[in-house]
C-alpha cells in the first residue's frame, strides 16, 4: 500500500542580490512550503510593486478591460522597462480620464442650465408682478416629481400647483396669503426647494433655448469623442497592460515575501518543507540560477529538532494520477493523513466509483455523466457547481453507473431498450433473460433482493476491513504497538468483527451454530478491547498499569465493549442504504417510465425528459452524499484518530 510522499527540509542562505530571483523560482515552482524565519507582523516597507499594481487595476477598469484569472508562461519578475512601460500608460490614461470628466462635469452643467430654463419657458408673466398680489402667495422651486401627485392631493383646495417643464422637477404653488402657512407646512412635508428668481423674470426667450440646447448637443459630441478614443486606447493596449498586472502582482508578492523573511545586511535565510524525490532539482534549479552563489542543505524529517521534539508536524503530501488525484479533497476535507502512514486516495477512489454506480444505475443517465465529464476536461463547460478539475470523478462515476445500467437493464428510466443486450449477455451463460440484475421488487425476485443487499453488506464489511487493516498498519508504522493491538479498531478488535462475520456466513450458509472455541476466539479478543489500555500500557512499559484503580479500568472496558459490538453492527448495517438508493432509483425509474407510456406523444416525451433530469439533478447529489457519508463515517473513522497537516506550498496566485 503506498504511503504519504516522503519529504524533505531545505536550508537556503541566499545573498541579496539574488533573493528575489530565488522567490520567484519558489513561487512558480510550487512545491516549497515555508517553514521559519518569515513574520506575521504587519509590513510597513514600501511595496511599489502592490501600489504599480493597484494603479494599473484601475486603469484596467477605467479602460473597461476584463481582468485576467491567471498568469501565463511570460509572467515574471518586473524589469525597469515594465516600470517605465506602467509610467507611460498611467500618464497617458490619467490625461484621458482627466479630458473626460471635464467634459462630463461641464456637460452636467449645460444640462442642468437647460433643464432649469425649460421649465420656466411656460412662464410669460413678470414674477415680481405675481408676487405683489395682495391676495395670493406664491412659491416656486424644485420637488420630486414621485411625489407631485401626493402633494397636489394633500393641499386640497387650499393651493394650486403647476409643474413647470415637461419633466415636473420644478413647481410653482399658489395659494391665498391666510393659506400660505398651511402651504409651505406640506411644501417642506415633500422634500421642496425654493428657487431664487430675478423680479423681472418672465420667462425664457426662445433663441435663448435653442442656444443652450446647441451647447448640451455639442458637450454630447465631445464626450462621445472621449469615449471613442479610450475604446481604441484599450484596444491598443490591452495585451500590455494584461502583461503589467501580471507581472507586477507577482512582484507584489515577492517584495511581500522578501520583507517577512529573516535576514542580516547580505543575506536571507529561508527554510522549508519539498517533496523528497523533487528536492535534487530544485535544489540543482537553485544552484545554477544563483550562479553557485546559494548554500544549501537538506534534512530528513527525523533530524529537525521540531519534528523529533513533536512541536512541528511533517506536511503530507498525497502523489498520484490525474483520476485518483482529484479524490485527493475528499480526504482532506476530513483531515490530513500523518506523515508516514498508508494514504487513502486509492482506496476512496474505488469505494466512490463503486458505491455510487451501485446506488445510481442506469446506462442512459451514465452516459450523460461521460458526457458531461468529457465537456469539462476540453473547457467547454467552464461555469459549473464544481471545479472543472473534477472532470475525471465524473467520467468515473459515469462509466459505473453505466456498468449497473446495462446490469439493471435501465436506460433513461426505460426498462426495455437493452432487453437485447441482456439476451445476448445471458444466453453466453445460460438460458437468456431480460436482465441480469432485476431489482424490481416483484414475488419472483425476492430473493434476488435479498441477496443483492447481501451483497452491499458484503460491500461494507470490504470497505471497514480494509479501514482496520490500515490503522493497524499506521500504528505498526508509527510505533504505538498498543493502539495497533488492543482497542476496537486495533487488531482485537478487527479479529472480534472478522470472527463474528465468519460465524454469522457460517451459521447462514453452512447451518453450523455456535461451537465452544467460538466464545473461546470471542472471549479472548474481547479481553483484548476490555483491557485495552491496561495492555497497552504493559507493552508499552508503563507504569502503574492501573493509573486511575481496577475500578475504572473495569468501567472503561465495560464501555468499550457496549462501543465495539454497536459501533460495528452499525457499521454494516449503515451499507443496506447501498441497496435501498439502488432499489429507489429503479423504482423512479420505472413510475417515469410508466408515466411516459400513459400519456404518450408529446406529452409523453415531455415527462421522460423531465423525469430525467430530474433523477440526474436531484437524486445524483442525494447519491454523491450518501458516499461521502459512508466513506467519512464508516471508513474513515477506523484510521483517523489523529490527523496530520496538509502540505501547502508557496504558489503565486493572481486572484
Amino acid at each position: 500500500m503506498a504511503k504519504t510522499t516522503a519529504m524533505r527540509l531545505l536550508e537556503l542562505m541566499v545573498l541579496k542580490e539574488d533573493i528575489s530571483r530565488v522567490i520567484e523560482y519558489l513561487g512558480k515552482n510550487g512545491n516549497f512550503e515555508f517553514q521559519s524565519g518569515t513574520s506575521d507582523a504587519p509590513n510597513t516597507i514600501q511595496n511599489k510593486s502592490r501600489e504599480l499594481f493597484e494603479k494599473l487595476q484601475s486603469f484596467r477598469t477605467y479602460l473597461n478591460i476584463e481582468d485576467p484569472e491567471d498568469y501565463d508562461t511570460s509572467s515574471g519578475l518586473p524589469e525597469q522597462a515594465d516600470m517605465e512601460s506602467a509610467a507611460r500608460i498611467g500618464t497617458a490614461v490619467e490625461d484621458l480620464r482627466s479630458r473626460e470628466m471635464s467634459v462630463i462635469e461641464s456637460k452636467k452643467r449645460v444640462d442642468e442650465a437647460y433643464k432649469e430654463a425649460l421649465a420656466f419657458s411656460n412662464l410669460k408673466v413678470p414674477y415680481a408682478e405675481l408676487e405683489h398680489l395682495s391676495f395670493l402667495s406664491l412659491r416656486i422651486g424644485k420637488i420630486d416629481p414621485a411625489v407631485l401627485d401626493d402633494l397636489i392631493f394633500n393641499v386640497g383646495q387650499r393651493a394650486v400647483i403647476m409643474p413647470l417643464g415637461q419633466d415636473k422637477t420644478r413647481i410653482l404653488a399658489a395659494s391665498s396669503k391666510k393659506g400660505r402657512f398651511a402651504l409651505d407646512s406640506e411644501l417642506r412635508k415633500h422634500g421642496f426647494v425654493a428657487l431664487e428668481i430675478p423680479k423681472d423674470f418672465q420667462g425664457i426667450p426662445d433663441d435663448v433655448l435653442a442656444g443652450m440646447k446647441k451647447q448640451t448637443e455639442e458637450e454630447q459630441a465631445k464626450l462621445k469623442l472621449l469615449e471613442q478614443e479610450r475604446k481604441n486606447y484599450a484596444e491598443t493596449h490591452k495585451a500590455e497592460i494584461i502583461r503589467l498586472l501580471r507581472c507586477f502582482s507577482i512582484g507584489a508578492q515577492i517584495q511581500e515575501v522578501q520583507s517577512k523573511l529573516e535576514s542580516t545586511q547580505l543575506v536571507y535565510r529561508i527554510t522549508g518543507w519539498v517533496p523528497a524525490p523533487l528536492s535534487s532539482s530544485i535544489m540543482k534549479d537553485l544552484d545554477n540560477l544563483t550562479e553557485g552563489r546559494i548554500a544549501l542543505r537538506q534534512y530528513n524529517p527525523g533530524e529537525v529538532p521540531s519534528v523529533t521534539s513533536g512541536r512541528e508536524k511533517v506536511p503530507v503530501k498525497l502523489t498520484h494520477g490525474k483520476l485518483v488525484g482529484n479524490f485527493e479533497r475528499l480526504i482532506f476535507s476530513y483531515g490530513a493523513p500523518l506523515y508516514g502512514t498508508i494514504d487513502p486516495t486509492p482506496f476512496v477512489a474505488f469505494f466512490f466509483t463503486l458505491l455510487f454506480g451501485i446506488m445510481f444505475g442506469d446506462a442512459g443517465q451514465g452516459l450523460v455523466f461521460i458526457l458531461i465529464g468529457i465537456l469539462m476536461a476540453k473547457g467547454v463547460i467552464k461555469k459549473f457547481p464544481v471545479s472543472p478539475h473534477f472532470a475525471p470523478i465524473f467520467i468515473a462515476i459515469g462509466c459505473s453507473s453505466t456498468v449497473m445500467g446495462i446490469l439493471t437493464g435501465e436506460f433513461f428510466a426505460n426498462g426495455e431498450i437493452l432487453i437485447p443486450v441482456s439476451r445476448f449477455l445471458t444466453g453466453l451463460f445460460g438460458e437468456p433473460h431480460d436482465h441480469i440484475l432485476h431489482l424490481m421488487p416483484s414475488a419472483s425476485a425476492i430473493d434476488k433482493l435479498f441477496m443483492f443487499f447481501l451483497f452491499t453488506i458484503g460491500v461494507g464489511f470490504i470497505i471497514n476491513s480494509i479501514g482496520l487493516i490500515i490503522n493497524i498498519s499506521n500504528n505498526f508504522m508509527l510505533g504505538k504497538r498498543a493502539h495497533a493491538l488492543f482497542g476496537k479498531t486495533g487488531l482485537c478488535g478487527a479479529l472480534f468483527f472478522w470472527y463474528v462475520v465468519f460465524m454469522a456466513v457460517r451459521i447462514g450458509a453452512f447451518r453450523i451454530g455456535p461451537q465452544f472455541y467460538d466464545w473461546i476466539v470471542i472471549g479472548v479478543t474481547l479481553f483484548g478491547v476490555f483491557f485495552a489500555h491496561p495492555l497497552g500500557a504493559l507493552v508499552e512499559g508503563h507504569r502503574p498499569i492501573f493509573p486511575n484503580g481496577i475500578g475504572s479500568a473495569f468501567i472503561e472496558g465495560v464501555v468499550e465493549i457496549l462501543e465495539i459490538v454497536s459501533s460495528y453492527l452499525s457499521n454494516s448495517v449503515s451499507f443496506l442504504r447501498v441497496g435501498a438508493f439502488a432499489l429507489a432509483h429503479a423504482v423512479l425509474g420505472f413510475i417515469i417510465f410508466t408515466m411516459t407510456e400513459l400519456i404518450g406523444g408529446a406529452g409523453g416525451i415531455a415527462v421522460q425528459i423531465l423525469g430525467n433530469v430530474v433523477v440526474i439533478v436531484l437524486e445524483g447529489m442525494i447519491v454523491a452524499i450518501q458516499v461521502i457519508r459512508l466513506q467519512y463515517y464508516e471508513f474513515f473513522s477506523k484510521f483517523f484518530t489523529e490527523t496530520g497537516r496538509e502540505f501547502t506550498p508557496f504558489r503565486f496566485k493572481y486572484k
